[in-house]
Parts: structure tokens; C-alpha cells; sequence
């Protein structure tokens, strides 16, 4: 007898394994956390069992949504910086003003621990509501051991206290603390050699992530970073080309990185050494959007060259203030022209193989996590169409179901 601690019935699956994967009138069983069955209904094997038997009332099932570039966890608002840009300043004059991020880090170090959790708290429901079940969590804020630490422990904290799966990603080279000014080259001495052994030996880091741009750290800087990451057997990643060209996704590429991130002024040669080393291109709208951005990634490129892209909200409170990975969605169809099937595959299998993680979660297959969100839709294109609207009826994260709020 098949014997399955639930199954969900009266549903229609898109496992996005081949294009969406549909399964229309199917059924999807779950047997410790992890998908035990799935298929028509009509195929259901004539001797099951399942303890908790759900009635899906016609819902599509989809994967669990991935959002693979975050900066939910930080203190702070920076509302005046948006209003600054509408009256004329650049992002680049910003930071060069004390602003950007050394804004978010100064609030960030001030803050306690508890204090970042419940600032990111409605942020982390934000997103739970709209069927995300994974959520990747860069530090950066901190720009010092404890604070980094700090931001890290935080981000584990909500996987422990919520029905979501974190990564955590070190983002030490997000910028020059202060009290470096003008001394970058010792500030990611420290990085590399005091920071992330602290942090890798408390079990916090899951990779590694840099910022690579005039107003960050040089391609040769980076490549320290990646260094020390590589020594620690911790796959990188990184902000790449989002206001200029610096060669960071081929960088990134020549060390198997998980994904290059922004992309805007991405090369023929970036493209060509991500397609040979199979990084994923992490597209990011709601900082193109944010920004007022009018260099397009090269989107067409690098379908040519399969390159896989994800999509993720890249909230953060300077340039993608965004908690909906929905809205991501619908910004990477207007904005960038992808069609609603890349959308949805940039949220699950693609966003899953940005965070190392395709093994275990962003297609529905047997084997994998159980983490599937249900939704009241006509057809899986739908999710990348309402602006602002949620048809998230239920998310199931490891085998355990909750209704969406």
C-alpha cells in the first residue's frame, strides 16, 4: 500500500520542469517533507493512503518561489535619498556624499539584534504571503565582524522562526566603511582574513558576494574576495555591471560562480563566459525601475546564448525598497520583455540554481522538498500579470501546509 502523510487532490500542477510542466486534473502527494508522488489523478495508485487528504478546489501548484537576491535584514529608511534623486542627484553623488549604503550601515551598527528582526519581520511577510518558501539574506549592512555577524544571525533566526528556507550570503565588499576611507585594499584584508573565517566558524555563510563597480571594489579586489571564499569551499557571487562595465560577470564565471547580479551593462564577453561556466544571470527590476535605469540588460543575448536568468526583488532600502517578487515578475515582463514563462522559471528552477540549491527545491519533482505554493489562477501566466494583485491561496514548506494571509 502506498502510505503518504498527505496529498492534495483537485489540483492542476505546473512543475516547471519542461516549460511550465503542466499536469491538469493531477494530484501531488508528500511523504516525509519531500514529494512522494505526482501525476494525473486518474494514475493515483488504486492502494493509497495519506493521513491528511486535501481538497486543492481547482488551484494551480506551482514550486515554492525563490527569491535568490535580498537584503531584507538592515535598520534604517532612506526615503530622502529618493527624494534627492527626483530632484536631480545620481546614485554615485549620493554615496560619495556619506550617503547609500554607509547611511544603511550607520542605522544597521546602532541597531540590536532584536530591533533588526522586527524591522525585517514585515518584510519577511510581504513575501511569505505571496508563496515564497525560499529567501536568500545578504549581510553588507555592517561593514564590521560584529555587526556583519549581527545581520547574519538575524537572517538565520528567521529561518529557525518561520516557514521559509535561508541562505545567507556575506557581503563584507559591499562598501568602504568609514573608518577605512581611503584604505580599501586593508578594509578587505580584514575581510578576508578576519571576517569570514569568524563567520564561516559560527556557520553562518552559505556564499560569498562582492560589489564590483567604481563606487565598490575593483575587478583585481574582487578577485580577493572570491580567493578567500574559494578557501573556505563557499561558492561567490556577485553585483555585477549595474552602473558600468568592469568585467565582474566573467570574473565571477572564471570562478564557477553561482550567478552574476544586475547585468545592466553587461558584455558580449560576460555573456559568453556565463554561458561557459553556467552562471545564472540575476536580473533584477525593481532596482532598474528604482533607479530610473535606461541601459537594458542585454535579455535577448542572453537567451541566445541560454544563459539561465532569475528574477529576484533585491529589497533593500536604498535602490529596490520591494517586498513583492510577484511585482519582480510583472516589472521583468514590461520592463525587460520577458515572457511570463522566464518570469516563472526565474522565481523557481532558475532562481533555485542561482543559490546552488536545483537539487532540492524550484521544480516539483519526486525526491525534491515539498515546498509548493497553491494559487487561484486560470493559467500559471497569470502570476506574472496583476500589478499588485496576490492569488496565493496556501504555501506547503516541507510537507507542512498554512493557509496564505
Amino acid at each position: 500500500m502506498q502510505q503518504w502523510d498527505s496529498l492534495w487532490l483537485n489540483v492542476h500542477l505546473a512543475t516547471m520542469h519542461d516549460g511550465y510542466g503542466e499536469i491538469r486534473d493531477a494530484a501531488i502527494a508528500v511523504q516525509d517533507g519531500k514529494i512522494a508522488w505526482l501525476g494525473v489523478r486518474a494514475a493515483l495508485p488504486a492502494d493509497y493512503a495519506a493521513v491528511k487528504q486535501h481538497d486543492g478546489k481547482g488551484c494551480w501548484i506551482t514550486p515554492g518561489l525563490i527569491d535568490c537576491h535580498s537584503h531584507i535584514v538592515y535598520a534604517g529608511n532612506r526615503s530622502d535619498e529618493f527624494e534627492a534623486r527626483l530632484n536631480g542627484a545620481s546614485y554615485e553623488e549620493i554615496a560619495r556624499q556619506g550617503g547609500g549604503i554607509l547611511s544603511t550601515v550607520r542605522a544597521t551598527r546602532a541597531a540590536s539584534a532584536d530591533a533588526l528582526m522586527q524591522a525585517s519581520l514585515p518584510r519577511v511577510h510581504h513575501l511569505l504571503r505571496e508563496g515564497v518558501t525560499t529567501l536568500e539574506i545578504k549581510s553588507g549592512y555592517g561593514l564590521d565582524l560584529a555587526t556583519e555577524a549581527k545581520m547574519l544571525r538575524v537572517a538565520r533566526q528567521l529561518g529557525r522562526d518561520f516557514p521559509v528556507r535561508i541562505k545567507t550570503t556575506f557581503l563584507g565588499a559591499h562598501a568602504l566603511p568609514p573608518e577605512y576611507a581611503g584604505h580599501a585594499d586593508a578594509y578587505l584584508t580584514d575581510v578576508c582574513d578576519h571576517m569570514l573565517p569568524a563567520l564561516v566558524a559560527e556557520g553562518l555563510v552559505d556564499a560569498v558576494d562582492a560589489f564590483c563597480e567604481n563606487i565598490g571594489f575593483s575587478p583585481a579586489q574582487t578577485e580577493r574576495v572570491f580567493q578567500a571564499a574559494r578557501q573556505h569551499g563557499l561558492p561567490v557571487k556577485l553585483h555585477a555591471e549595474q552602473l558600468s562595465d568592469q568585467g565582474g560577470a566573467a570574473l565571477t564565471a572564471r570562478y564557477q560562480g553561482l550567478s552574476a547580479d544586475h547585468l545592466e551593462y553587461l558584455s558580449p564577453a560576460g555573456i559568453a563566459a556565463m554561458q561557459a561556466h553556467n552562471t545564472v544571470a540575476v536580473l533584477l527590476p525593481g532596482a532598474y525601475y528604482f533607479l530610473r535605469e535606461t541601459q537594458l540588460p542585454p535579455i535577448a543575448a542572453l537567451r541566445e546564448a541560454n544563459v539561465p536568468i532569475a528574477i529576484a526583488t533585491d529589497c533593500n532600502p536604498g535602490t529596490s525598497p520591494m517586498t513583492s517578487l510577484l511585482l519582480a515578475m510583472n516589472m521583468a515582463c514590461t520592463l525587460f520583455r520577458l515572457t511570463p514563462l522566464e518570469a516563472l522559471q526565474g522565481v523557481t528552477r532558475h532562481a533555485a540554481q542561482a543559490l546552488g540549491c536545483q537539487r532540492q527545491i524550484g521544480t516539483l519533482e519526486l525526491g525534491k522538498a515539498a515546498d509548493f505554493a497553491l494559487w487561484a489562477i486560470d493559467r500559471p501566466g497569470d502570476l506574472a500579470y496583476a500589478i499588485g494583485g496576490n492569488p496565493c491561496v496556501a504555501t506547503v514548506f516541507s510537507g507542512s501546509s498554512r493557509a496564505s494571509c
